[in-house]
Formats: structure tokens, C-alpha cells, sequence
């Protein structure tokens, strides 16, 4: 029987093993934001281990720095025999192409960036479409406004957030054509000192609502609204439990849930390598936090629902350029 037993548990074991030997590997890259940024960095990590909850993978990540850091990163995860390798921002275009080229036999994914037709067999592109939470986010904190001056705190001036920006604007344009929105670059999505001081020059010009597309620096900007009780409205995750009472809403890209989608369809053998797939409100890829009720009334809250079937069924078109936005608010 004892013989019986041993040779069962050793069978088991054995499949076990080779199981998990054959569990998906997929490494990530994070942007020099970090995998704790409270934003896009750390939401793409919660996808993965959500994945590996799920579905038995091995996830791991390689943190960069720096911008120079994302070669060497990129051939770490290479050479940890990984299925898949997700570049986590646009920054990580270059590096992450030449790789792709160098071993066409490796599959990559990319957050916020589309090579268009040009994208490699082996890559995989993710976008999403900013623009349309951020209007509905405008609309929240024109609506919220009491002075009729709100604030936008972008990280770099690049498309991007640009799509940020002005869904935002056209959407508080919407609430109130008469609103008056500061806007600001940091040109940093790391400096949280330099997000406080924009949005603290932004409260003194009477703005009491401010929205971050900024990485880690729009803590700084939560951190300014919390000290002297204003408005912030966060980005990519839902940033209330940052200020609880400050921060309204916000203008959520389910990064965690496109990383998790891919994932999933690796696993059933699926692999779009070569395109592009674009996450919006239709398909839930991009929203408001939940829980914006919370500190919105319900008032608002039916008139958000109503822009975002507008929005969904074509009827509403948000701009997410400089001309597109000019062309429709002048």
C-alpha cells in the first residue's frame, strides 16, 4: 500500500512540476514612474497579478529609472525566457521596436503606443481612448466648480495627454461655456514637488477643481488639493483613497484590464501580433472611477450617464487634439 501511495504522490508531483513549468511567463517594463505610481505603472502590475490569480501565469516586472534603462530591461525579461514582455508607455517605443526586430520569434505588447501599419508580426499594441473619461471628468468638475476656474496639470506634452487635455476641456466647455480652464506642463511624470507647486498656483488663480495626467506628480497635485481643501479629479486608477474628500473622480484607463485580456488570450493561443486594438467607454476599456457618486450629486451623476450614452452611440465626437478642439470650441 505504503509503495502504492509513494508512486501516486510521485506521479502527482511530477505533473505538478510540469505544470507549472509550463505556466505562461510574462514580464512587464514599467515607465520610470515606477511600479508604485498610483497611475498606469501600478495598474498594468495589477493586471498581471490579477493573471496570475486567474490563470496560472508567472509574472514579473523590471523597473526602470530612467529612460536608458529600458534596453537593458527589455533583454532581462529576454533572457528570463518570458512568453510575452509588455513595454508599459509610449516612451518605450524605440527600445521596445528594435527588440521586437532583433528577435522576431519573441512576442511584445506595448501600453499607449500604435506603430500602425508598420507594427511588427511579434508586437502588439494597446491604446486607449483618453478623451472620453476626460470629458466626462470636465463635465464633472465644471458642474463641481464653484468659481468657474478649474485646472489641468499635464506630465509632458506629447499626444497622449494631449487626449487628456482637451476631452477635459471640451467636456467642461459642455457643463459651462463660460468656464475658464488653466493648463499647465510639468514636463516631468515623477517631480510630485513640481505638481504641488502648479496646482498651488493654480488654487491661488481661484481654480478649485484640478485634473492630472501626470504620472506620479499628480500626488503632488492630490497632496495641494488635500491641504487646502480643494478638488482633484485622478487618472488611470481610481486616486480617491488618496483624499478621500478631495478627490472627486477620476478619469480611469483599465490598464490592468487590457493586460489581463491579452494575457488571457495568449493562454487560449490567441495573439493579434501586428496590430493595434483601442479600448473605449463601448467595450469598458476606459471610464470614471465607481465611486465618484460619492462626492458628486445625483443630478450630475444621471448627466453623466446620459453623455456616456451619447458618447457610446456616436452622437457626442470628442476632440482629442489641439485642432479638433478648436474647430468645435472656439
Amino acid at each position: 500500500m505504503k509503495t502504492w501511495l509513494v508512486a501516486i504522490s510521485a506521479f502527482c508531483l511530477l505533473n505538478l512540476n510540469s505544470l507549472q513549468a509550463n505556466s505562461l511567463r510574462v514580464g512587464m517594463v514599467t515607465d520610470v514612474g515606477g511600479v508604485n505610481d498610483q497611475s498606469f505603472n501600478q495598474s498594468a502590475w495589477e493586471g498581471l497579478q490579477k493573471a496570475k490569480k486567474d490563470l496560472a501565469i508567472k509574472p514579473s516586472y523590471q523597473e526602470s529609472k530612467q529612460d536608458a534603462d529600458y534596453p537593458t530591461n527589455l533583454e532581462t525579461l529576454l533572457d528570463a525566457k518570458n512568453d510575452l514582455i509588455w513595454g508599459i508607455g509610449f516612451k518605450m517605443a524605440d527600445a521596445l521596436l528594435y527588440q521586437a526586430k532583433m528577435n522576431p520569434n519573441q512576442k511584445y505588447a506595448i501600453i499607449d503606443y500604435s506603430y500602425g501599419a508598420k507594427t511588427p508580426k511579434n508586437v502588439l499594441g494597446v491604446m486607449f481612448k483618453a478623451e472620453e473619461p476626460s470629458f466626462l471628468a470636465g463635465f464633472v468638475a465644471a458642474k463641481m466648480s464653484k468659481t468657474g476656474v478649474i485646472g489641468f496639470v499635464g506630465g509632458m506634452s506629447v499626444p497622449i495627454i494631449h487626449s487628456f487635455q482637451y476631452g477635459f476641456k471640451a467636456g467642461a466647455k459642455h457643463a459651462n461655456p463660460k468656464i475658464t480652464v488653466l493648463e499647465q506642463y510639468s514636463e516631468s511624470f515623477t517631480d510630485a514637488a513640481k505638481g504641488k507647486a502648479i496646482a498651488n498656483q493654480m488654487f491661488a488663480k481661484k481654480a478649485d477643481v484640478v485634473f492630472h495626467a501626470a504620472g506620479a506628480v499628480g500626488d503632488g497635485v492630490i497632496e495641494a488639493a488635500k491641504e487646502q481643501n480643494k478638488m482633484a479629479v485622478g487618472v488611470d486608477r481610481d486616486q480617491n483613497y488618496l483624499a478621500p474628500k478631495n478627490v472627486i473622480t477620476s478619469s480611469m484607463k483599465r490598464v490592468d484590464n487590457a493586460i489581463y485580456n491579452v494575457v488571457k488570450d495568449l493562454k487560449a493561443g490567441k495573439f493579434a501580433g501586428g496590430s493595434t486594438i483601442e479600448y473605449g467607454l463601448k467595450d469598458g476599456g476606459v471610464s470614471l472611477a465607481p465611486n465618484s457618486s460619492k462626492l458628486i450629486p445625483e443630478t450630475v451623476m444621471k448627466e453623466v450617464e446620459s453623455l456616456k450614452t451619447q458618447i457610446i452611440s456616436g452622437k457626442i465626437k470628442i476632440p482629442a487634439t489641439l485642432k479638433d478642439y478648436q474647430a468645435k470650441y472656439k
